[in-house]
């Protein structure tokens, strides 16, 4: 079993939180929430709501085994912080398994952890990927060097929850 930490607030695509969570959880693995404040109520695009677990500065990358950053806005509102920032850089740094879908990876950019890496996004962030270093592949979904897991869209759900909990049985 993995401990998985989550980035989300506000704004985040409803089925690219609770699709890849039903995917984690059915292989045992246990997500905890982070947001820059615990016990806050964040809703997504369409209407979820998620209870935050645990503050920014409750938590170090150290405690988990992996990092999922699920799509929507929240990537973009979340990167403002340089707490969580660096949290993701943490991540990226120690090689563990890290996931985001959709505009998810704008963390990764702003933690300046995909030059040399390969990765996709949401067609909007693909020049970003590129500018930021990552070689880009529009793909339903990218594994990079069995640490970084990538995809693009909703659409894109099912190769995405079937790469990160295969990733997760071969490293943890």
């Amino acid at each position: 079993m993995a401990k998985i930490a989550t980035l989300i607030t506000d704004m985040f695509e409803d089925s690219e939180w609770t699709s890849p969570k039903k995917a984690l959880e059915e292989a045992g693995h246990e997500l905890t929430t982070i947001d820059t404040k615990a016990g806050k109520v964040v809703k997504g695009k369409h209407g979820e709501s998620v209870t935050i677990a645990k503050g920014i500065d409750e938590v170090e990358a150290s405690e988990f085994d992996a990092l999922f950053i699920p799509g929507g806005f929240s990537p973009d509102i979340l990167r403002a912080d340089d707490r969580v920032v660096a949290f993701v850089k943490d991540f990226m740094d120690a090689m563990k398994p890290t996931f985001a879908i959709c505009h998810g990876p704008q963390l990764l950019i702003t933690a300046k952890t995909l030059k040399g890496r390969d990765a996709t996004g949401y067609q909007s962030i693909l020049v970003d990927l590129e500018n930021a270093g990552a070689t880009v592949h529009d793909e339903e979904v990218f594994v990079c060097q069995k640490q970084l897991v990538t995809s693009r869209t909703p659409e894109d759900l099912p190769a995405f929850n079937r790469e990160i909990v295969k990733l997760l049985h071969e490293v943890v």
